[in-house]
């Protein structure tokens, strides 16, 4: 398969689990691409409306399968030299309409031998060349088709309306788009990003390609108005831990990687000192390396994927020329 630049590629699921049969079509999806590849998994589990899904209950599974599915593409893209390829994916129900503008930018339409026809697609992505990837057929035969189950004491909200989470956001990376995913997965009216600013990142390993706070700012912006283009999202500076968690009642739900959990903790002193009602705090706990949430085997394919900016800075350095 030759390279494209700019890609897309469509999958049904039927639950959300981990989808291993399209294991080896990501790979081969990501080998063909060479600038930026975005992944739709398409499901009626991904409803957005408040009476048909609780979102924060499906919290596990839906960070177990973006976790999947970035490391899978990000795994195979880093084997062939591929860094700087940007990887993306979208949560999709297929009752969703696409923004208008939608795949203007790309190359090719690649799908899922036997899946059924994506609706509402706009005329950007049906005229693309449309090519179709089989699955592995064995790993279907053996999937289970279900839906895991938290107990029903769990009295959750399904959503929070406002939803913080906090960065450098730096060459934005699978690791970042997971916690910005699942930002905005459980938020039913806006997120709060908080983007570290310049003057606190002197130290930082190769600064000198650090991206610009604007620059930060934009991409992250770009990337959660493709995943949830329905909420409101403000993105700002922060000179703290805390940024507008320290001021702002109106935010209910914190989301954090378990490196940035003291982060958290201090946050809930803080609001408590001022107070602030407390938040609930996510994390994301898959991508971390002693994670009990990933089967032997993904476990050991995400060990050997770099999730993280000062790899792909290092990269940029050793390979510019």
């Amino acid at each position: 398969m030759s390279s494209i630049k700019r890609t897309v590629l469509f999958a049904h699921l039927h639950d959300i689990a981990a989808p291993h049969h399209l294991g080896s079509a990501i790979a081969a999806v990501t080998a063909a691409t060479t600038e930026a590849l975005v992944i739709v998994l398409v499901s009626q589990l991904f409803r957005t409306a408040e009476s048909s899904s609780n979102r924060v209950k499906q919290w596990d599974d839906v960070q177990r399968l973006l976790t999947y599915v970035y490391v899978k593409a990000t795994k195979a893209a880093q084997d062939l030299g591929k860094v700087l390829l940007d990887i993306s994916i979208m949560l999709k129900d297929p009752s969703e309409s696409f923004p208008s503008n939608f795949g203007n930018s790309m190359d090719m339409c690649f799908r899922i031998q036997g899946d059924p026809p994506v609706l509402h697609l706009p005329d950007s992505i049906e005229t693309l060349p449309q090519v179709f990837v089989v699955p592995d057929k064995v790993i279907e035969a053996r999937r289970q088709h279900s839906v895991r189950v938290t107990p029903s004491c769990d009295t959750s909200p399904s959503s929070y309306p406002v939803v913080a989470l906090g960065g450098t956001f730096d060459h934005l990376h699978a690791g970042h788009k997971i916690l910005l995913s699942m930002a905005a997965w459980i938020a039913s009216s806006k997120v709060i990003v908080g983007i570290t600013d310049d003057e606190l990142l002197k130290n930082k390993s190769n600064k000198h390609v650090l991206e610009s706070m604007a620059v930060r700012i934009e991409k992250t912006r770009s990337f959660l108005q493709l995943f949830r283009p329905d909420l409101e999202y403000e993105l700002v500076a922060i000179r703290d831990v805390y940024g507008p968690t320290g001021w702002d009642p109106n935010i209910q739900a914190l989301v954090v990687s378990v490196e940035t959990l003291p982060g958290a903790e201090s946050i809930d002193k803080k609001r408590s000192a001022e107070s602030l009602p407390p938040l609930r705090t996510f994390v994301i706990d898959v991508i971390s390396s002693e994670s009990e949430k990933l089967d032997h085997e993904d476990m050991e394919v995400l060990k050997q994927t770099k999730l993280s900016s000062t790899f792909i800075r290092d990269w940029i350095v050793k390979n510019t020329v």
